[in-house]
């Protein structure tokens, strides 16, 4: 509620020329859909390209507020041609999963995360604020109504997409008064159907996806369509993704792999793990999956928690700092480079088998090979995603971060 357009004034309401109303679960309306569609088999998703049956639609309007909340059948809108969304792209949005726990109720991983992020992300647009308890509280709603949609198979599961766009009907370069707030939902399987096999990356220093004082730290839509053109030329080069670089001085920091964060396992001399991720400078996105990462990692060396396969004596030194591909390049002339993997909503976890760097486009990109693993994931990366993937499903509780949803 930190807009300075808006304020909250207590009681559920918004200030601004005139106190308005705030967005608010209790007033919500629920039409369930007459036909409901048939669930497709699991084998034969595709990321984000099937949706449930409903979505939770609310609107925003200077003059009354936030609309009273309405669940209702999945379907279009109808937009105006000059809305701000399309003009300036003040679109802003959240991922999220839903999953099927041991009791048979939907289960969300750390939601308040991805509300407080969202909320971040639309004050950076200055689009109009929200109670985040109470769109969390819509979320759940909804998805217990199409919880039917969620595969109870591992590695699948409901992806939730949030989503606030600015509706102002003008042409004028300002902020967008007026907004459509919505949630989607669409069952989904492993993000990259190679499955744990190690994703390839290249590393291009001819576009970049943040720089210092940008959005990359904010989930916005504007960082997103930038990438897909080198995302295209790094697959013709037999590419997986892109790891996007960020120039210092003479160095090529590392800050993100596609659209996940990234992390380096680096082996100690007294036998330990130091686990190395790039630190949140405002270039970087603060991923949920990232911050449980650098959780359950200090909560194994304080004894806290154990992690599948890792010693319980061997400590995991969690470091937030910059890295470069000259320091890639020395781990690797050093044999300490353990592991390479990236994280994020809809992956979870894959590991990184090569990186090619290219700082000439008019010359072949040079091949950073890392370990290889049997299985594909190594010790900690397995761990990690096993630790992660067991807390999700509800198969191990761990401080709160497994959320049921009911209606």
């Amino acid at each position: 509620m930190t807009n300075p357009e808006w304020k909250s004034v207590g009681n559920g309401h918004l200030e601004g020329p005139l106190p308005v109303p705030d967005l608010d679960a209790s007033k919500l309306t629920v039409t369930l859909s007459k036909s409901l569609k048939p669930i497709p088999y699991p084998e034969s998703l595709v990321f984000g390209s099937t949706m449930t049956d409903h979505m939770l639609v609310a609107s925003f309007d200077p003059v009354t507020g936030w609309s009273a909340p309405e669940i209702k059948p999945y379907g279009p809108f109808t937009l105006d041609p000059a809305s701000s969304c399309f003009q300036y792209a003040t679109n802003t949005f959240e991922g999220m999963k839903a999953y099927i726990g041991p009791d048979g109720a939907p289960r969300l991983f750390r939601p308040e995360k991805n509300m407080a992020r969202l909320a971040r992300s639309a004050e950076r647009l200055a689009l109009p604020p929200f109670n985040p308890n109470a769109l969390l509280e819509l979320i759940k709603k909804l998805v217990a109504i199409d919880q039917r949609w969620i595969p109870d198979i591992e590695g699948y599961s409901l992806y939730i997409r949030p989503t606030i766009i600015g509706t102002r009907s003008a042409l004028g370069v300002s902020a967008s008064d007026h907004s459509l707030l919505y949630v989607i939902l669409s069952p989904t399987g492993p993000y990259f159907r190679t499955g744990p096999k190690p994703i390839s990356l290249l590393a291009a220093a001819e576009n970049v996806r943040s720089w210092p004082g940008g959005t990359g730290s904010h989930k916005v839509a504007g960082n997103y369509s930038p990438g897909f053109l080198p995302q295209r030329m790094a697959a013709k080069q037999g590419y997986d993704q892109i790891l996007w670089l960020l120039r210092d001085e003479l160095e090529w920091k590392v800050t993100e792999a596609g659209a996940m964060n990234i992390f380096a396992v680096i082996g100690r001399e007294d036998g330990d793990i130091d686990l190395i991720t790039p630190p949140l400078d405002g270039t970087i996105l603060p991923g949920v999956t990232r911050e449980s990462v650098l959780a359950i990692a200090k909560a194994h060396s304080a004894g806290k928690l154990t992690l599948p396969g890792v010693y319980s004596t061997q400590r995991l030194y969690p470091q937030e700092r910059a890295f470069t591909i000259a320091d890639m390049d020395q781990w690797l002339a050093d044999d300490i480079l353990q592991e390479m993997f990236a994280v994020g909503t809809a992956v979870v976890l894959t590991p990184i088998g090569r990186v090619g760097f290219q700082d000439d486009v008019k010359k072949p990109a040079r091949d950073l090979v890392l370990p290889l693993h049997e299985g594909g994931m190594g010790p900690v990366s397995r761990a990690m995603w096993q630790m992660i993937v067991d807390i999700q499903k509800g198969r191990f509780e761990w401080e709160g971060w497994c959320v049921r949803c009911e209606e």
